[in-house]
């Protein structure tokens, strides 16, 4: 099954930017829906952006204008953009991946990351 690993998260101040990154390894003959997640301490576990094989991208209202989620197929790796970085983007990132056709993030994702911290200061 695929091993994901994500990278790219750090402290930043309100308004700055950061960029995660998330390799995809092992194999699969089925197309992938591949998505961000966050949490943060004491809260669940929400979706951030979500993009599928067929072009489909949805965002979380929160992020919506701030946040932008690609592919690279060649290199394996989901990018997520985030600009205008406010203190309640503050969670631990978790990338997932799934077999299913539809960008979304209801139901169990088959794959996830170990997470990059994201912190966001005032």
């Amino acid at each position: 099954q695929d091993n994901l690993r994500e990278s790219g998260g750090g402290s930043v101040q309100a308004g700055g930017s950061l960029r995660l990154s998330c390799r995809g390894s092992g194999y699969s003959f089925r197309h992938y829906v591949r998505a961000w997640f966050r949490q943060a301490p004491g809260k669940g576990r929400e979706g951030v952006a979500a993009i599928d094989n067929n072009g489909g991208i949805i965002y979380a209202d929160s992020v919506k204008g701030r946040f932008t989620i690609s592919h690279d197929s060649a290199k394996r790796t989901l990018y997520l953009q985030m600009n205008n970085l406010k203190p309640e983007a503050t969670a631990m990132y978790y990338c997932a991946a799934d077999e299913r056709a539809m960008a979304g993030f209801g139901g169990a994702f088959n794959y996830w990351g170990q997470g990059t911290q994201v912190t966001v200061s005032q």
